[in-house]
């Protein structure tokens, strides 16, 4: 008798069990705005994410096409309860599946709701926000159909996709350049400034040491927030042209630009071309005036194996040998000599400012610094440009 009831008992679950496995369910087209994907393709999508979980009998197009051409308005038009609950008892479906598929922004919505067809109730609903990734619309039904029927879900999947407002590069982020042409000048510091005073004949520039600078700015950005910007900025510029000197730079930086106010930091290697001797300065007038500069070529050149009048006096001369200047304490050293070859030359820029606005017109001002060896340019530029409209970064638009 125990062994009788233990074996009705196990009948009676498995039919339990059986029946719900087998309950039907359909899919009805979902309302589609703002993606490339049609109510019938986002249709089968669900119908194909459905079948794979296995857990219910599901109605496939040709099931519904009967009801479709008796009634058309079915096909794109039912998404209230009441329309799928007439849908459902129609076709002879247990369950209703529709819903809508989103594009807000730059993110995807999906939301989807089960109705109940036999006791006209919604017997599920789920809701989720992706990334604008169309091209992954079938992993993210499948998400939302397995957390709406409390299915496990890949966390590592749910995670790439899911739609994120921190501060990450993925977001929808508008972006302001401030590309556009500088203008400004510079004050020579240190060995510069005794470069730019120094006679011609000595190899200096001779000339006034504050030049003009006149170039262009370009900037990508590549992090960005509604208050923080990360940059990648590229200036070339061409100084001194008002006093007949053509002396060119290029910088790289990497820049910060915080808050509605603009202010920005920016740091980085530059590049110039450059003239260099090795030489040095006759500080205690040895051979001549105090403080003339003597290159090692111009040296060997003007004195080696010359007689050199010592202190004027015709009757008392000497011989100077090829290296007499290191007997009277100097050494040669590299010095920026207008007299020697074009070669490359890297330096460190720093630059600090802000960018003032007036409507469309931005004004980036900015402080610099740029430093090679014992001297470098301190001074200000100032450039414009006009913002014709806002991109979103990671897709160009």
């Amino acid at each position: 008798m125990k062994k009788s009831l233990l074996i009705l008992t196990m009948i009676v679950f498995g039919n339990l069990a059986n029946a719900q496995g087998n309950s039907s369910v359909a899919v009805a087209n979902p309302n589609v705005d703002g993606l490339y994907a049609t109510p019938s393709i986002c249709a089968k999508i669900l119908r194909l994410e459905l079948s794979k979980l296995k857990k219910y009998s599901v109605y496939d197009a040709f099931d519904m096409e009967e009801v479709y051409s008796q009634d058309s308005t079915y096909r794109n038009n039912c998404l209230s309860k009441s329309c799928l609950v007439e849908f459902g008892k129609k076709l002879e479906t247990d369950y209703m599946i529709t819903g809508s598929f989103d594009l807000l922004a730059n993110k995807i919505v999906i939301t989807l709701k089960m109705i109940d067809v036999k006791n006209n109730k919604i017997y599920k609903s789920g809701l989720r926000e992706f990334t604008n990734q169309e091209k992954e619309l079938q992993r993210m039904t499948e998400v939302v159909l397995k957390e709406m029927l409390q299915i496990p879900t890949n966390k590592e999947l749910v995670d790439r996709l899911k739609f994120d407002n921190d501060i990450i590069t993925k977001s929808s982020v508008g972006k302001v350049s401030n590309s556009g042409p500088r203008v400004g000048v510079g004050f020579m510091t240190g060995s510069f400034y005794e470069f730019a005073t120094r006679p011609a004949d000595q190899g200096g520039l001779d000339i006034i040491p504050a030049v003009s600078m006149i170039g262009y700015q370009l900037e990508a950005q590549y992090v960005g927030t509604d208050n923080f910007s990360a940059l990648a900025e590229f200036i070339l510029n061409v100084n001194g042209l008002e006093q007949g000197k053509f002396i060119p730079t290029l910088s790289i930086l990497n820049g910060f630009r915080f808050g509605d106010a603009g202010w920005e930091f920016a740091f980085g290697p530059g590049f110039t071309l450059t003239r260099t001797s090795n030489g040095f300065f006759d500080t205690d007038g040895h051979y001549g005036d105090a403080g003339r500069y003597y290159s090692v070529g111009s040296w060997n050149s003007d004195f080696s194996d010359y007689v050199y009048e010592n202190n004027n006096d015709p009757n008392n001369t000497v011989i100077l040998s090829d290296n007499d200047y290191t007997n009277k304490g100097y050494n040669a050293e590299e010095t920026l000599d207008e007299r020697a070859s074009v070669k490359g030359a890297f330096m460190f820029v720093m630059a600090f400012g802000r960018t003032f606005r007036a409507g469309a017109l931005n004004i980036p001002v900015n402080i610099f610094y740029s430093s090679r060896g014992a001297g470098g340019i301190a001074g200000v530029n100032v450039g414009f440009n006009v913002t014709k409209s806002k991109s979103t970064i990671g897709t160009g638009l």
